[in-house]
């Protein structure tokens, strides 16, 4: 089942269990300024405050309460808030060659695997974008499919665009998603539903 709803992280983590969900995977805020007035991909986003700060300390005690194991994208500009080690790290190869920000993004895992790569670059996506800083469904997929186990429950505090939505409904897991702005949480919740309209019909 998937369940998405629009309030702060902080709230709805609080309502949950010590290790209720089995993985955690979040895109947070990196604290860099990408909420649409600095973005390098040509789309057009409304200007927003939110990615003026990266989560608090207080925010990762609340993930790592309720979560098993987590894997957290962009960890490289806020590790200290974390702070944990980790040999696995995961990284976004966007196959750029330096026509963007960045080559690649990063993100923090709690597994204890070597580091791994998912090549793929943001010409290759169907979607229409939605967020500044959205993900491809196909990288969620990708994670599912290496880190998640059948019949896991996966938790993401910031849906964004609701990438990891349509990947979780492809692949069968359970996910409970949030997302504070309303404006994005409708479009996810939008483009979740068409995309779920597409998988009855193939």
């Amino acid at each position: 089942m998937i369940q998405i709803t629009n309030e702060d992280n902080m709230e709805l983590m609080a309502r949950y269990e010590d290790n209720y969900f089995d993985l955690a995977i979040v895109d947070p805020p990196y604290g860099i300024g990408m909420d649409g007035k600095n973005n390098w991909s040509g789309s057009k986003h409304e200007v927003k405050d939110w990615d003026n700060e990266a989560p608090s300390v207080e925010y990762f005690n609340e993930l790592f309460r309720i979560s098993k194991n987590q894997i957290v994208w962009g960890a490289n500009h806020f590790i200290s808030r974390m702070p944990f080690d980790s040999s696995c790290w995961l990284i976004w190869d966007k196959k750029n060659d330096g026509f963007s920000f960045a080559d690649a993004e990063m993100a923090w895992t709690s597994f204890d695997t070597a580091i791994r790569f998912f090549r793929y670059h943001r010409g290759q996506q169907t979607d229409k974008r939605i967020h500044p800083t959205q993900k491809p469904k196909e990288l969620y997929r990708f994670i599912l499919d290496k880190y998640a186990k059948p019949n896991d429950k996966i938790f993401d505090s910031h849906l964004g665009s609701g990438s990891i939505a349509l990947a979780c409904e492809d692949l069968g897991f359970d996910l409970v998603g949030t997302e504070i702005d309303k404006d994005y949480f409708e479009k996810a919740v939008k483009r979740y539903n068409v995309f779920k309209q597409q998988l009855k019909l193939f």
